[in-house]
């Protein structure tokens, strides 16, 4: 059964956009915290954790150990190493 969460404010498409080019921009794989810190728009962490939430479920991002990776198919640094193997 899945428990209900009481979500107070829904991310704006201009906020799940900066996040996922901050997380694609990264130069190694940020964890939450630091990815949450180094946003320049001041997101409230509850909005910040269901925008992950929604990158997850649709397959762009996954979490290894506490690291956020990138795995939608624009990734360059996985395209770099498809290219680099071949």
């Amino acid at each position: 059964m899945e428990t209900k969460i009481n979500i107070l404010h829904y991310p704006r498409l201009d906020t799940i956009l900066l996040v996922e080019q901050a997380i694609q921009n990264y130069e190694d794989y940020p964890t939450r915290m630091q990815l949450w810190k180094s946003l320049s728009k001041g997101i409230q962490y509850q909005t910040f954790k269901l925008i992950l939430e929604y990158l997850e479920k649709s397959n762009k991002i996954m979490f290894k150990e506490d690291k956020i990776i990138w795995i939608f198919a624009n990734n360059k640094k996985l395209n770099e190493l498809i290219n680099n193997s071949i």
